[in-house]
């Protein structure tokens, strides 16, 4: 008796069963069988391409993960399937995996800037672990026999002029903190703007309920976040950690612009049921 793997109809297990006059003929039968299964089974993985086991591999990890960071992992390998997405995985080498990192240094770039200039070493370094993550994958699937992305970094040149640029940007000085709270005094947004002052991220401000704030205590919870991805799903979940969960002090100008909000927020509802009645 050998298993014969899955029925592709029914996805059921097949097992066949051979009988023979002598144990030689059985086992010599026996391996014939797994042989010819094992020949199956990779024939057509053979011809798999980078983007169909991309494909294959993004859907395993997407179990295992958040949906804003399985996003993530889909956004940028899309960065690396347009030049290498057809090649045959097998017949992917290191020079091809060299070759596109370089291209997208110089001009890899399609959004977030003037396209056909490099992107950042930053955001290639992420596809190139990527990559080198879902090609680790594949090798335990034996089907590649190395990883031929493991040994391409991104030049340590393009890394020091990366740092370089942000250095470039000096944070605000208070003169200029204190020029942005004016110039911000009565604006629709105030509140938001002075929670990002405060150090909160922008998915826990876009996150944040009016139940998590204690307005007499003068506190904030943080306990949730919303982020978008790709300009049109929005995704709500809790914090990334439990370190992310905590209680601030809110000072006084944000405590302030909270208190302006809350009540901008009720006049607008009174004003609706108000019409809502006047209408009925």
């Amino acid at each position: 008796m050998v298993d014969a793997g899955p029925d592709p109809v029914t996805g059921k297990r097949k097992q066949l069963t051979r009988t023979f006059g002598t144990l030689r003929e059985a086992k010599a039968e026996y391996a014939s069988i797994v042989h010819r299964r094992y020949e199956a089974a990779r024939a057509p993985l053979s011809q798999v391409t980078v983007d169909e086991w991309l494909d294959q591999w993004l859907s395993m990890k997407a179990e295992d993960l958040e949906e804003s960071t399985a996003y993530s992992y889909t956004m940028t390998l899309a960065r690396v399937r347009g030049r290498l997405g057809r090649i045959r995985l097998q017949d992917l080498t290191e020079d091809h995996v060299e070759a596109w990192m370089r291209w997208a240094l110089q001009e890899g770039r399609g959004r977030g800037g003037r396209p056909g200039t490099g992107l950042g070493a930053t955001s290639v370094e992420m596809s190139l672990a990527r990559l080198k993550e879902a090609l680790d994958r594949a090798v335990t699937q034996d089907l590649l026999q190395v990883n031929v992305a493991r040994e391409v970094t991104v030049p340590r040149r393009a890394r020091k002029a990366e740092r370089r640029a942000r250095e470039a940007v000096p944070p605000w000085s208070v003169a200029e903190v204190r020029a942005f709270v004016r110039a911000i005094a009565g604006d629709r947004l105030q509140a938001p703007f002075l929670l990002a002052l405060m150090g909160l991220r922008p998915a826990e401000i876009c996150g944040m309920r009016w139940a998590d704030v204690d307005l007499g205590e003068a506190t904030v919870f943080i306990t949730n976040t919303r982020t978008v991805m790709g300009n049109d799903i929005v995704v709500e979940k809790d914090a990334k950690s439990l370190a992310g969960e905590r209680q601030l002090p809110l000072p006084a100008p944000v405590a302030a612009a909270l208190t302006r909000r809350q009540r901008l927020r009720s006049r607008g509802r009174s004003g609706k049921s108000a019409q809502r009645a006047a209408t009925a």
